[in-house]
Order: structure tokens, then C-alpha cells, then sequence
């Protein structure tokens, strides 16, 4: 089962205080970036936040599960509702993420019959 979109923006205007707020779908999913950085998804309509020291300290009690086979546990935000939480947790969390890389400029392929110049 995918997530909805309707779901996804919900997520995502919950969070609008938080930094610039995007989502990408990924794999039916979606991923969720702050300011550039990847700190969630969300898989069937399930709310996760990758784990962090902040995190942990600001919430202990959080429930902790994978977002999908195979992959490593995240907070479950199951109170989507809460904006101040949310707000605050998300900044923690990814003032605690560590920034993207940049991205390497792909080098132009060269046909067969081509030489380099």
C-alpha cells in the first residue's frame, strides 16, 4: 500500500515552521528534506523520523519501528497533530543530520566514435 498525497502534504504543512519543508516520492513512497536535508518518510501513511542524540533526549518514550522491510528503525509520529512538537522535534533532529553533499557534476558521455578534445 502507497501513501496518499493528501496524507504527505498534510505531514508536510505540519511542518512548514520547521525550515523549508519538501517531499519527493521514492520508490511509491516518500521522502521528506528540511532545508535541503533527507530526515524522513513516510510509508504507508505512517509518519518516521530518523533517529538522532537530540531526538532520543527530547522524546524517550517515542515509539521506534522500521519504515519498511530491511531498513533501520525510525521514530513512528503517530500525533501528527501536534505542530509545536512536531516543529521543534524536526529542527532538533536535523540540526543534528549532518549537511548533503553536493552533488558531482556528471561527466558528458562520449559516443563510440568520439575522441576527448
Amino acid at each position: 500500500m502507497s501513501s496518499r498525497l493528501e496524507f504527505v502534504e498534510y505531514v508536510a504543512d505540519q511542518l512548514k515552521e520547521a525550515g523549508d519543508i519538501s517531499y519527493r516520492k521514492m520508490f511509491g513512497e516518500y521522502g521528506l528534506y528540511c532545508d535541503g536535508k533527507f530526515f524522513a518518510t513516510i510509508c504507508d501513511d505512517q509518519f518516521f523520523v530518523k533517529i538522532t542524540k537530540p531526538g532520543l533526549e527530547m522524546a524517550p518514550d517515542l515509539a521506534q519501528a522500521p519504515p519498511y522491510d530491511g531498513a533501520k528503525p525510525s521514530f513512528l509520529i503517530q500525533d501528527i497533530d501536534d505542530r509545536e512538537f512536531l516543529t521543534r522535534f524536526v529542527k532538533e533532529t536535523c540540526n543534528a543530520l549532518p549537511k548533503p553533499k553536493p552533488k558531482k557534476k556528471k561527466e558528458p558521455k562520449l559516443k563510440e566514435n568520439q575522441t576527448e578534445k
